[in-house]
């Protein structure tokens, strides 16, 4: 049997039109009315719109009049938009069966455009290439169409030429979905196999399951079970979406909809996990689930330590609907009281700090970020280590491992020297160049992730005029030669601005540390000392000079032993202040790491 029902996504690189594109197709079916409607309707974080990006996905359902005289529904499965939720991204194109691959016609291909379209091609998904923006001024489709062609295979005639900002050619968009796009299985006699594609927390409700139906039905009433954690829950609440949840009293298979079923706890709902019922329980998972590791950590701390308490309670709201950040208190000699968290990327970092000081009004100070490292010790265990604190001593470590990444870049041609010599700075390991066309090229490299976390980005698009677009995926961790940087102040190990470093790079980063560190602390009544160290080994060392008072200033003439003497209190006085005196290192001294040159 052949429901009248297509699941598709729209997958694109940051700011090509996909918000823009989901808001006239939701125009164009009446699902909004013209009164509600506004730029990004699907983005509800204030975040998300000053950003241009999607950082939560927002499924919704639409009822198009095919001109066959058929009404299909349409299930749009949103995806986030960025590099740092690509496993997000693969299950919400796993819950689909089509998908239309959006290409600006000013930018061409790009990073994300790339691999968000393998993914796609790997989860067997029929794509739909569209170019948009083909009424800009900048817009250079016949380069356009020739990159799409080449990246997906397909033919000029498959391409459909739109303007998502007035609706051009948006019709031709909804019937290559009825047509193109398989209608999904109907299996309602199976065990019920639900894939969860994403969850929220419902202050009321409890977490939330955004699921697509693969096999069987559910009602409510029934006992459903999750796959990777065994709990058992009732459900209370089935549905799908329009603009909000839509209650119904069944979902059967092709269906995308919403589960609510008591879940006190958001962990427990894990994306890419599968529901079954209690009673007719299916064999086995649908493929694909992974647990989330995040790659990049930081410490976290309240400017004002009474703060602590008011911090962890935004921290478990800020897990509640982002199920991927994961933290735990820890304490730091400089910096008190605070937490070490984990994020899966940089921006995912970005958004986490944001939203905690704009929706909670948190004073943070951040440490600077690093990655997960591995240390094979000489007694043959493995540690992680997610804190260069924590760092056994050299004289235990075996070998340590980082990780490192695919890094997929795509720049215009003219910049390719540029962006060559940036990777092999970073100690990147070229694999392939692949031109896209005459003007643009696709470059392979793999690179250390340690190397990526603190200015990569920054320094690739200036190398590239900002032309370059990168995309990067794990691959696993490899022996490296790395050392922990520990810096001193008066002899003291401030533990907050110990940072792990590859040793070819320590000496020049240490120089360079002490260097910004000595003009951003405060002058003292006494000398500051400045060291940066490896062990006990000391690479570098610089001093902030003490605020001198001139005490001789009231002596007029006289013997010159009356100066010396006052000198000499002096030094005294200094000599116990420096015993006693502690230094207060500012916050800017702790983002200082980020803003070096490396």
């Amino acid at each position: 049997m052949e429901l009248n029902v297509r699941n598709f996504s729209i997958i694109a690189h940051i700011d090509h039109g996909k918000s823009t594109l989901a808001d006239r197709m939701l125009e164009f079916t009446g699902t909004i009315s013209q009164r509600d409607m506004k730029s990004q309707v699907l983005d509800d974080m204030d975040l998300e719109r000053e950003r241009g990006i999607t950082i939560k996905s927002h499924p919704i359902q639409m009822q198009y009049q095919h001109t066959n005289g058929k009404k299909y529904t349409l299930n749009l499965i949103d995806t986030p938009g960025h590099v740092d939720f690509s496993y997000e991204v693969s299950r919400s194109l796993a819950a689909c069966e089509g998908a239309l691959l959006l290409v600006d016609a000013s930018q061409g291909v790009e990073a994300q455009t790339v691999s968000n379209a393998y993914l796609a091609i790997e989860n067997d998904l029929v794509i739909i290439p569209i170019i948009n923006k083909i009424d800009l001024p900048g817009a250079d489709v016949n380069s356009a169409v020739h990159q799409l062609m080449d990246l997906v295979g397909c033919d000029e005639e498959d391409i459909i030429l739109t303007s998502a900002k007035s609706g051009k050619g948006l019709e031709d968009v909804f019937q290559a979905i009825v047509d193109r796009v398989p209608s999904p299985k109907y299996l309602p006699d199976e065990p019920l196999r639900a894939l969860i594609f994403d969850s929220i927390f419902d202050s009321f409700r409890g977490a939330i399951a955004y699921v697509r139906i693969f096999d069987g039905e559910i009602k409510p009433g029934e006992i459903i079970r999750f796959f990777t954690n065994s709990s058992s829950y009732e459900v209370m609440e089935l549905g799908y979406f329009k603009m909000g949840r839509v209650k119904t009293k069944h979902l059967v298979s092709g269906d995308v909809g919403y589960i609510i079923g008591g879940v006190k706890d958001i962990s427990k709902i894990k994306v890419g996990d599968t529901i079954t019922t209690k009673n007719k329980p299916a064999e086995k998972p649908l493929p694909g689930y992974r647990e989330i590791k995040p790659m990049v950590f930081s410490g976290m701390y309240p400017v004002d330590a009474e703060d602590f308490e008011d911090l962890r309670s935004s921290l478990e709201k800020m897990t509640l609907n982002d199920s991927s950040l994961v933290y735990e208190a820890e304490t730091s000699n400089a910096l008190g009281f605070g937490f070490r968290c984990g994020y899966l990327g940089l921006l995912h970092m970005e958004i986490v700090q944001e939203r905690l000081e704009r929706e909670f009004d948190q004073e943070l100070i951040t440490t600077m970020p690093n990655v997960r490292y591995q240390a094979i010790l000489k007694n043959g265990k493995t540690i992680e280590i997610h804190n260069p604190s924590y760092m056994p001593p050299a004289g235990d470590i075996e070998r340590i491992e980082e990780p490192y990444v695919k890094a997929e870049i795509i720049v215009l041609s003219e910049y390719l020297g540029n962006i060559l010599k940036l990777c092999q700075e970073k100690r990147g390991i070229y694999k392939t160049t692949h031109y896209l066309d005459a003007g643009k090229v696709q470059i392979i490299y793999e690179l250390p992730l340690g190397e990526i976390v603190f200015d990569f980005f920054d320094k690739l698009k200036s190398v590239s005029r900002g032309y370059a677009s990168l995309d990067y995926e794990p691959i696993g961790f490899r022996p490296g030669d790395v050392v922990k940087l520990d810096i001193l102040i008066n002899n003291e190990p401030v533990d907050a601005l110990s940072w792990i470093v590859h040793r070819d790079n320590s000496f020049f980063h240490g120089r360079e540390f002490c260097s910004k560190l000595k003009e951003l602390i405060p002058k003292q009544l006494y000398e500051v000392v400045i060291q940066a160290a490896i062990g006990s080994k000391i690479i570098a060392r610089t001093s902030v000079k003490a605020l001198r008072k001139n005490v001789t200033a009231k002596c007029y003439g006289g013997d010159i032993t009356r100066k010396r003497k006052l000198l000499e209190k002096q030094k005294e006085g200094k000599k116990r202040m420096k015993q006693v005196g502690r230094v207060e290192i500012p916050q800017e001294a702790f983002l200082a790491v980020l803003k070096m040159e490396h």
